[in-house]
């Protein structure tokens, strides 16, 4: 995630929060829950310095301090995250295993890799943390200004959307912006982030699609333009720039990150764990940081609110997985 993303408005953003919290917050009675045994470790399934790996360093210290007991990250990486996520989804259900997990590692991994659980029932949502859009963006010197440019190019021939690899949110995009447009889109998939951008930025595809974070820098640079954001509404880094929507009416794509937990942990630990969790989200220092790096906070009501949403989205992809016979590649 790249640090010199635009300002926002913090403090209107942590009064929402504030609001949110007193809302929705469950009673004090929660936080009984005694945690202080052992420590509670906090397991991420990517290499340390990415955004899931921000995210629980960033956290960990306010539930330490409200739990009362020391809150550790461990990174266990390979395998998309799936090796992480099949450990806590097998670990003791007593509150002291859980996961910082995005929607690429959580739902569509499983979906896409010969997964040995399944995260809607082998893991329980305790919250969401943020949302983060993407953003279809092409090299300068390729004519195109628009995504109706884009997409009335690539109906009379091939345009080449670059993702950082098969089966994360970038390629599904590319695959419901061709379903949508009915357009000749060709998908090329690298191994990563860098050397997808490094060969957007060379010419060498039409375009990429990626998160607005990893992008921002090469747009503000005028090295990349961006013709389209996939949020619902204008995206606060990137405010001139349309959405996908405003062309293709309904297309809305959205990475996510949340905290989970094993199946069967008992309701009062969650509760508990939740409680605290959002009144870490809300502090203005954790809020600001989250925005800095092109998370919009977005926490929700209740963990079976989050699990509704978690259960939706894998139920979304996994048809557009089967319908396109999607498959993860090394």
């Amino acid at each position: 995630m790249h640090p010199t993303i635009a300002k926002s408005s913090h403090s209107t953003i942590c009064k929402l929060w504030l609001a949110f919290v007193w809302a929705v917050l469950l009673p004090t009675a929660a936080l009984a829950q005694d945690f202080s045994s052992k420590p509670i470790r906090i397991m991420v399934g990517a290499p340390p310095g990415g955004a899931l790996d921000l995210v629980a360093r960033l956290v960990s210290p306010g539930l330490s301090e409200i739990l009362k007991t020391p809150v550790v990250v461990e990174n266990k990486v390979g395998a998309s995250g799936l090796i992480n996520d099949d450990y806590v989804a097998k670990s003791p259900p007593d509150g002291f295993t859980l996961m910082i997990g995005a929607g690429t590692p959580v739902v569509v991994a499983p979906l896409t890799n010969q997964a040995k659980f399944n995260p809607v029932t082998d893991l329980v949502a305790i919250n969401r943390v943020g949302l983060t859009a993407q953003t279809i963006a092409v090299n300068p010197t390729h004519g195109m200004k628009s995504l109706k440019d884009l997409v009335e190019r690539a109906r009379k021939g091939p345009v080449t959307l670059a993702s950082n690899g098969n089966g994360g949110f970038p390629h599904l995009t590319i695959e419901l912006l061709t379903q949508a447009s009915k357009a000749n889109i060709v998908h090329v998939p690298y191994k990563g982030a860098g050397p997808a951008i490094n060969d957007a930025l060379a010419g060498h595809v039409d375009g990429i699609v990626m998160d607005v974070s990893a992008l921002y820098p090469y747009i503000q640079q005028d090295k990349l333009i961006s013709l389209a954001v996939t949020s619902e509404k204008q995206d606060q880094f990137l405010p001139k720039v349309p959405t996908v929507s405003e062309f293709l009416p309904g297309f809305a794509v959205m990475n996510w990150q949340g905290l989970f937990a094993p199946a069967k942990t008992p309701k009062p630990v969650i509760d508990a764990i939740n409680a605290a969790f959002v009144k870490v989200l809300a502090r203005e220092d954790v809020s600001s940081m989250l925005l800095k790096n092109a998370i919009v906070p977005a926490p929700m009501a209740s963990p079976e609110a989050f699990q509704q949403f978690v259960t939706s989205e894998y139920d979304r992809w996994g048809k557009l997985v089967r319908d396109k016979n999607i498959v993860a590649k090394e």
